[in-house]
């Protein structure tokens, strides 16, 4: 039976108060006029010629390609069905794709050549916080648009990023509190060694002091690592009976971790893992021989029971094969490229301003159900805790009533604590202090 959130702690995650084809280019020399072109030109790049120029950054190869190819394959199912419905302000999209290698200083560089000399109308793009992190001064100088679609650890509130992905109380808190209710209170974390599970990880202490629970160990992986014992070792020693482990791995570390997990006989039965980057492609790759029994919170699997599900599953195995599978991460991917297509035909325009003032208050029936581009740049989710099957699949244990409205800025950390985004006043901008 899928457990359902109650209405104290829907306020607290959700307070409101607190807040036909695709042309493929793999690069492009810059257009021969580009030194001629004033400001206002820069400013609606990627809409002036016969199509509406749009980049897209992942990871193709190296350790995070294992993620970031499929929502790839998902943002340009969006874009060809776009294109195939007559395209954005009567103009077919023009995709150019670029490789961040799992690199973040490649992604950075992708980044401005997609501004500099492609002239994109916006990047759909990156995975991990660390290549966010690495193009976010980028976007912020040259006052560009990036929309990410990847749950993430909070703590940022750019005017220039729009967040599709779960911010923590959308996905990390209610987790944590629904294990402090089912599973145990004794946590161990372990992470991949970068900004997303660090911040993460600092977010689930408070969160665990603040509610009874207790951090009984704490260890990280550099990303693409696979040599997991030690922390074996450790999750034994320091859980000699059982506990909860929230992994915060990403890319192959997951892998060897769920593999040595079982080959050490530490089974869901006593040591549940509750994952926040393992998905059904994740799944699919590792093996669910491997993972049946273990936890996921996201907000969005494939096995949601929506007619919008059910027709975007649908349409995307038929773009790339029956044995494909959707996750979270991808069906982010593919709404955001729908809701900046809202945004600029409401907007009547490429121009990046006007675009991001449309892109406020934008609704989308999502296959997760309705979503809600907010003032914070960051749009309302529903929340699910998954249990993985046999299959591969996810049953859902745990679902919130509704939507829950994103809160950026930390509640339970002390130095975020009553903070909150508005982008749509000017006077609060990207971190104000809310008033009791």
């Amino acid at each position: 039976m899928v457990q359902r959130l109650g209405r104290r702690k829907f306020l607290v995650y959700g307070s409101a108060a607190l807040g036909t084809s695709i042309l493929l280019k793999a690069c492009g020399a810059p257009p021969e006029d580009a030194a001629d072109k004033g400001d206002g030109d820069k400013k609606s790049a990627g809409g002036d010629g016969d199509t509406i120029k749009v980049g897209i950054l992942h990871s193709l190869t190296g350790t995070m390609a294992i993620s970031e190819n499929t929502v790839v394959d998902a943002e340009k199912l969006a874009i060809k069905e776009i294109n195939e419905a007559g395209g954005v302000l009567g103009k077919q999209i023009e995709a150019i794709v670029e490789d961040g290698a799992s690199d973040w200083p490649t992604f950075n560089e992708k980044a401005a050549k997609l501004i500099d000399q492609d002239e994109v109308a916006v990047v759909f793009g990156c995975w991990t916080s660390a290549s966010r992190k690495a193009v976010l001064d980028t976007f912020e100088s040259k006052d560009h648009m990036l929309w990410y679609p990847v749950q993430y650890e909070g703590q940022e509130c750019s005017k220039n990023i729009f967040y599709t992905g779960a911010a923590p109380n959308q996905q990390i808190e209610p987790a944590v509190d629904w294990l402090l209710e089912n599973k145990g209170k004794e946590f161990f974390l372990v992470g991949s060694d970068y900004v997303f599970p660090r911040t993460a990880n600092t977010i689930i202490k408070e969160q665990l002091k603040a509610n009874g629970g207790e951090t009984v160990g704490e260890d990280y992986l550099p990303l693409g690592n696979t040599e997991v014992t030690p922390i074996i070792t450790k999750i034994q020693q320091a859980l000699p009976n059982g506990g909860v482990i929230f992994n915060t791995l990403n890319g192959d570390s997951n892998v060897a971790f769920f593999k040595q997990m079982q080959g050490a006989g530490l089974g869901p039965d006593k040591y549940p893992v509750m994952s926040v980057s393992v998905a059904e492609e994740e799944v699919r790759q590792i093996g669910p021989e491997f993972l049946t029994g273990h936890y996921a919170a996201w907000n969005y699997f494939q096995s949601v029971d929506t007619p919008e599900n059910e027709k975007w599953v649908e349409a995307f195995k038929a773009e790339y094969g029956e044995d494909r599978v959707t996750n979270d991460p991808m069906e982010a991917a593919y709404i955001m490229v729908y809701l900046w297509k809202q945004a600029v035909e409401t907007a009547g325009t490429t121009d990046l301003e006007a675009v991001r003032e449309a892109a406020i208050g934008q609704e989308f029936d999502a296959p997760e159900g309705k979503v809600t581009m907010t003032a914070n740049h960051h749009i309302s989710k529903t929340v699910r805790v998954g249990e993985i099957k046999e299959d591969g699949q996810f049953e859902v244990v745990f679902a919130t009533d509704g939507p829950v409205d994103p809160l950026p800025w930390n509640q339970y950390v002390p130095d975020t604590k009553g903070y909150a985004c508005d982008w749509s006043d000017p006077e609060k901008g990207g971190k104000y202090k809310v008033e009791a």
